[in-house]
């Protein structure tokens, strides 16, 4: 069993996973952005959680408003971005199926968990 508290910061953050998922912490300030047209993760989806605060995610194209509770699944290989729209942090909890990250946030090539 792992477990963790969850204390938000700043930007990005793996928490705890092993080699079938992983889940990670994002917060953004307001005005940021995370991603962008060339931002995917060729071997891994991506569900995104919605903690607090509020934005926007463009997946393919297609914009999604986000706010708190707000969960949404960014399959692998599609292009994401998420943006904060608020006047607040946007503070997200992510699941990667399999990882998409190392320990210290570098991003693993396709199927390299």
């Amino acid at each position: 069993m792992q477990h963790k508290h969850l204390q938000f910061g700043k930007g990005f953050r793996v928490l705890l996973g092993d080699s079938h998922s992983q889940a990670a912490q994002m917060t953004l300030a307001p005005g940021d952005t995370e991603g962008g047209p060339d931002n995917r993760h060729k071997g891994a989806d991506q569900w995104l959680y919605v903690v607090s605060g509020s934005g926007v995610a463009i997946v393919e194209g297609k914009r999604v408003e986000l706010r708190e509770g707000t969960l949404v699944l960014i399959e692998r290989g599609e292009r994401h971005e998420i943006r904060n729209t608020g006047e607040t942090p946007l503070k997200t909890l992510n699941f990667y199926v399999p990882p998409a990250y190392t320990d210290e946030g570098e991003e693993l090539p396709a199927g390299k968990a």
